[in-house]
C-alpha cells in the first residue's frame, strides 16, 4: 500500500462516519506500512468536543500499540489537524502528518476552525514532524460537500 491508498482507507472511514451522523474527518494510523487504525470523528456520538478523527484515531492506536508513543507511525488525516489534533500527534511523537484538505478548506465549508496551520505550528515548535499537504485534496474537499447533503448530520 501507498500513501493514497492509506487515504483513501481514511476517506473510506469518513464516508462511515459521515451516515453515522458525524462530521467529515476522518484519520487513519499507520506503523511500518501497516494500518494500526483508521477512525472517523466521534464528537457527536461521544458528546465530546475534542474527538476529533486525529485524536479518536490516536487513543486507538495507543490501545491496540499498548503505548503512548506512536514514534514511527504516520497520520493520513482527510483534513489538516486542528491545533488540538496537531498537539496530540507532537505529543504521541508521530513522525509524519499527510492531510488532504486544509483548515481554510473546512472554514470554508462552515466550521469553526482556528486558521492556524500545521506548518505554523511546526515553525512555532520547532518540531520535526513531517508535513505532506495536499494528498487527494479534491476527493477530501469532495467529503464536504457529501456532508452537506447527508441528512443526518448532527452539525
Amino acid at each position: 500500500m501507498n500513501d493514497e491508498d492509506f487515504m483513501r482507507l481514511a476517506i473510506k472511514k469518513t464516508i462511515q462516519g459521515i451516515r453515522k451522523g458525524q462530521t467529515p474527518f476522518g484519520a487513519c494510523i499507520v506503523k511500518n506500512g501497516k494500518v494500526v487504525v483508521c477512525e472517523h470523528n466521534v464528537v457527536w456520538k461521544e458528546g465530546n468536543p475534542v474527538m476529533h478523527a486525529e485524536v479518536h484515531a490516536i487513543r486507538q492506536a495507543s490501545r491496540k500499540l499498548k503505548t503512548i508513543d506512536l514514534s514511527g507511525c504516520v497520520i493520513y488525516s482527510t483534513t489538516e489537524p486542528c491545533p488540538m489534533c496537531y498537539s496530540a500527534v507532537h505529543w504521541a511523537r508521530i513522525k509524519k502528518i499527510v492531510y488532504g484538505a486544509s483548515i481554510a478548506d473546512a472554514k470554508k465549508a462552515g466550521f469553526n476552525e482556528l486558521q492556524i496551520s500545521d506548518k505554523t505550528m511546526k515553525r512555532l515548535a520547532k518540531d520535526k514532524i513531517g508535513i505532506e499537504s495536499g494528498l487527494l485534496k479534491k476527493e477530501c474537499v469532495e467529503l464536504f460537500k457529501i456532508w452537506k447533503k447527508h441528512k443526518g448530520k448532527a452539525y
